[in-house]
């Protein structure tokens, strides 16, 4: 198992109704797979890409290349650097809750990326009164929050001590099921028999354990790695430095009386405060063909292997 990442990605607060919680934002996930870079064998220098126009063939330079989004088949529209700069949404250092949903309704396909989320300065208390609030009714806090310079839909979720900012996908980016073959929901609709469903049901029991990651391994991962630390003990080694990403400071926070803020978060209650606005109709996705990093193309390559 990866080791906790102590390093604050980003300092900020959490938002419903007049409470506020500093907290700092934690990666919860590490990358493990295999991770192949080019390069060249004649020389064992790193490979890379060149910026190419894909109809004559040849190299261009940085400075003449321009993004354009195409809204019909070879139909482009051009945005300039300050158009799209203008276009970012403003970094407000905020988890804004909107609203509070059941657990049971949060589909998984909708999740993305989790990250933990820990107390800044003295907001234990308040942190806590959170996540208790959110174990005993099964709720997860639905918000906006902007990280470096994009904007994301999260759920907010206890998970034993800590509280989980896990990022959503946008309903747009969620494919539907109707258009694939799937038998009907339901026992009598697809004629299974009571017998066939205590047999599975048994099945299922007997193979019901608790839940332990470490008992699941990537075979491919070890078998590669097993022939990596060989020659590392040969000798046959190639580093890479990766710089680490600087933190963010958070701002002040002024803990006050939390029943007071709690019944003055109640009394503006009945003024909609906090209810979710309905989003506007987002535009249908772009067709976009974004260049591929390296790593990227490579672990496709292994991928299809």
């Amino acid at each position: 198992m990866a080791k906790t990442s102590t390093r604050a990605l980003w300092k900020g607060a959490i938002s419903f109704g007049l409470v506020h919680i500093p907290v700092a934002l934690h990666s919860a996930t590490a990358d493990t797979g295999i991770d192949f870079d080019w390069l060249d064998k004649r020389s064992m220098d790193p490979v890379g890409y060149k910026r190419i126009n894909k109809k004559t063939g040849k190299e261009i330079a940085k400075d003449d290349i321009v993004k354009g989004i195409q809204y019909e088949d070879g139909q482009y529209v051009v945005l300039t650097e300050e158009e799209i700069r203008a276009a970012y949404p403003k970094a407000t250092q905020t988890i804004e809750i909107e609203a509070f949903v059941p657990m049971t309704e949060l589909p998984f396909v909708y999740l993305d990326r989790p990250y933990y989320l820990s107390p800044v300065g003295k907001g234990d208390k308040v942190y806590a009164l959170l996540r208790e609030t959110l174990l005993r009714t099964g709720r997860a806090g639905i918000a906006r929050v902007v990280i470096q310079t994009k904007q994301h839909l999260a759920a907010l979720v206890p998970s034993g001590p800590a509280l989980i900012l896990n990022l959503l996908r946008w309903g747009d980016a969620i494919r539907p099921w109707d258009q694939l073959d799937l038998p009907p929901p339901g026992e009598e609709a697809v004629g299974l028999k009571k017998r066939e469903l205590d047999m599975a049901e048994q099945l299922v029991d007997d193979m019901t354990t608790h839940w332990d990651p470490s008992g699941f391994r990537d075979s491919f991962a070890e078998e590669v790695m097993a022939l990596v630390h060989k020659k590392v003990d040969a000798g046959e080694t190639e580093q890479v430095v990766k710089p680490d990403a600087e933190e963010e400071r958070a701002p002040a926070s002024n803990i006050v009386d939390l029943t007071e803020l709690l019944q003055r978060s109640l009394r503006r209650g009945g003024e909609g405060r906090n209810k979710p606005e309905k989003a506007p109709a987002r535009a249908p996705a772009a067709k976009r063909t974004p260049r591929a990093s390296t790593k990227a193309k490579a672990t496709n390559k292994r991928k299809a292997a």
